[in-house]
């Protein structure tokens, strides 16, 4: 008698993520002398760092004015950079306004569909000690294949696109009830689009079930915003995100270096971005700024 094996593919978790989404109170901003803007800017200034960690978006729509990107080691740390946000002087002009909290995640339908049979054709009965041990031993391998992927610095390109989004599991579209090989397969559909588009643009998707009001975030960075446009809707015509997809609002945006903070919040942006700097090019590996 053959072994039902497991639905849940595996998948591999890294940096903890937080975006805080916030809209600035212009008219108290104004309102205050030049010499403590500059004072309360070279504050928040220092403590964001040099963008590897924790990078400031100024944001498009009536959505937020700003949007800090945090990636960190783990929870615990996330949560003392959003504590020493909300310490900085500025908080007091910055009203928050949405929030999303994820971890950075691979999935590994391929992996898992393989390892899954190799173990079941050797007689070792899933969820059995033997079992976990197998299926430990190839995430291991995995994870260290995959470090850099795992535990990225933000990337320091122009633009972000950031959305939730869920898989579909109602009535008669059930994601979450497909074999484990149609969902595999669709998924390779899927990743196959996204591969056309590697060189134009960075993709990070965190996972936030139990964690958030959605199941997944998706970063989109890229130096030519228009490429979000053109890729989300190449998407829309495979299967998995025809079907199953659902998702949440979008917030677009522009990045800024920490430096220029005092630019942005005195609304001295013109063609080309904030004094014309780009951020700091980023390197691989999750890093602590001062402060933050």
């Amino acid at each position: 008698m053959s072994q039902v094996l497991p639905a849940v593919p595996l998948t591999l978790e890294g940096a903890a993520v937080l975006h805080q989404m916030m809209r600035v109170k212009w008219s108290a901003w104004r309102a205050l002398p030049e010499k403590e803007k500059q004072e309360i800017v070279g504050e928040a200034a220092g403590a964001l760092g040099d963008g590897r960690s924790s990078a400031p978006y100024a944001m498009l729509g009536h959505k937020c004015d700003l949007m800090l990107i945090h990636f960190r080691k783990d929870f615990e740390e996330l949560a003392a950079a959003q504590m020493a946000v909300s310490r900085l002087r500025l908080s007091e002009f910055l009203e928050p306004v949405n929030s999303y909290v994820s971890v950075v995640e691979l999935g590994l339908y391929e992996s898992s569909g393989k390892t899954y049979a190799s173990l079941a054709e050797r007689g070792v009965t899933p969820h059995s000690e033997e079992w976990n041990a197998g299926v430990e031993e190839v995430l291991q391998r995995q994870r260290e294949a995959m470090a850099p992927r795992l535990f990225p610095d933000i990337p320091p390109a122009r633009y972000v696109c950031f959305y939730p989004m869920d898989r579909k599991r109602g009535e008669h579209k059930n994601w979450y009830m497909e074999p484990m090989a149609d969902r595999a397969r669709m998924m390779h559909e899927h990743g196959l689009v996204g591969r056309r588009y590697g060189g134009q643009v960075r993709q990070i998707i965190t996972g936030s079930i139990g964690f958030d009001d959605w199941e997944w975030g998706v970063d989109l960075f890229a130096g030519d915003s228009l490429v979000f446009k053109k890729l989300i809707y190449e998407m829309r015509f495979d299967e998995v995100s025809a079907v199953y997809a659902a998702f949440g609002a979008f917030f677009v945006g522009l990045r800024f270096a920490a430096r220029d903070l005092g630019m942005f919040l005195g609304g001295k942006y013109r063609c080309g971005g904030w004094g014309d700097r780009a951020p700091a090019t980023a390197t691989s590996g999750v890093t602590n700024p001062p402060g933050l």
